[in-house]
């Protein structure tokens, strides 16, 4: 029997439906199998990230648990990345075995001699940074430093006698940006100071650490149980590191100057000795130190990033030893590590969210203006801007 053309037509539209709607079933089958390998490729990814972190934070190599527990715990605001994985006498552990211990000595100030005298014969490269001066400014030299995994700044500053620890003008309530307090004391240069406290990470900046001295007023005299102590400047000039933090003993010293923080790098020559990794972890960091001559040096590092984490104790005693510092102490650091010069940020802070800002601070210390200064510290401001 023939098949009529309509009859043919009607077969072949059929025929047509059963491949479009086997096409679908293998289509949605292969979906299926798709997503189904995206998701175990997912999980298996997943599976070895969480393997990998536990490996890292519980495993048998315990440099990585060291470092995140000392670096975490010497932070003001994010001691959580320990607490969450560790029990409190894991943490005690870690920072028992690596910290700093500190020379158990008072500065002696009679072994600083200012006026080194002009020459053009130098130990080595480092004192001829700090030694040669800039014929176009007397007052201060900032010197670039760069090591593993860390860069910043060193400024020698040639006269102490323009060192003045300057707070926030709200104590007690919040603190303020260094480059506000800069420019309310018409300041050329200027450095975080001390360290301030931090109830349940949310500290303003407010209530500086310690004894507080601002050109012979005190601003603060609360009690300091920390690394370190009192780091001031007496009336002729010298620093003065000493453990016993309160009234009396900076009036005893004569200090005019002072902030609260730790740990003591250098006394009198002497380095503090690294147990470990030091116990304070990679991070920004700000000292301050004088040679024996009477110099000054600031010094200001950078990190929080890939390549450049920050600097150890480690780090700033071996930094500091180069240039010739006498006494040298640790100043607040992280997000607080800031250089101002002429009322603007040089070095690159970086906050807890990986933004390029600072924070909000308790004190400072800045260098005076002279009336017979002429440099024109703009340019230096400018010139580092450029660099960086």
């Amino acid at each position: 029997m023939r098949m009529s053309t309509i009859d043919k037509e009607i077969m072949g539209e059929r025929a047509e439906l059963r491949r479009a709607k086997k096409a679908r079933k293998e289509n949605k089958k292969s979906g299926h199998i798709g997503v189904k390998r995206f998701f175990s490729v997912l999980f298996l990814l997943g599976s070895i990230g969480i393997i990998s972190g536990l490996t890292l934070l519980y495993g048998p190599w315990k440099n990585f648990r060291e470092w995140l527990i000392t670096t975490a715990m010497t932070t003001m605001s994010h001691q959580y990345y320990a607490t969450w994985f560790y029990s409190p006498e894991v943490i005690e552990d870690v920072l028992n075995r690596n910290k700093i211990v500190e020379i158990a000595e008072d500065t002696d100030t009679d072994l600083i001699h200012f006026g080194a005298g002009k020459t053009t014969e130098y130990k080595n490269e480092f004192e001829r940074q700090i030694l040669e001066r800039d014929p176009k400014n007397n007052d201060y030299k900032i010197i670039e430093i760069e090591g593993k995994g860390y860069s910043g700044y060193l400024v020698a500053v040639y006269d102490p006698s323009r060192i003045q620890a300057v707070c926030t003008k709200n104590l007690g309530i919040s603190g303020q940006y260094l480059t506000t307090m800069a420019e309310d004391h018409d300041a050329i240069l200027a450095i975080n100071g001390g360290g301030f406290d931090d109830p349940n990470y949310n500290g303003t900046g407010g209530s500086p650490l310690g004894v507080t001295i601002c050109n012979w007023a005190y601003a603060s005299q609360a009690k300091y149980k920390g690394a370190g102590g009192m780091i001031g400047f007496t009336r002729d000039n010298k620093l003065v590191l000493t453990s016993k933090v309160n009234a009396n003993e900076a009036k005893q010293k004569d200090i005019r100057d002072a902030v609260t923080f730790g740990p003591f790098l250098i006394v009198n020559g002497k380095p503090s000795s690294v147990v470990g990794n030091g116990g304070w972890g990679t991070a920004p960091r700000t000292a301050i130190a004088q040679r024996k001559d009477g110099i000054v040096l600031f010094l200001v590092i950078d990190g929080r990033t890939a390549s450049r984490p920050g600097a150890d104790m480690d780090d700033l005693i071996d930094i500091l030893l180069d240039y010739g510092a006498y006494n040298a102490a640790n100043l607040d650091g992280g997000t607080s590590s800031v250089l101002v010069v002429n009322n603007t940020i040089v070095n690159d802070p970086i906050d807890s969210t990986g933004a390029h800002k600072t924070r909000p601070i308790s004190t400072g210390l800045i260098i005076t203006k002279d009336d017979s200064d002429d440099s024109d510290h703009s340019v230096v401001a400018n010139k580092l801007g450029e660099d960086d």
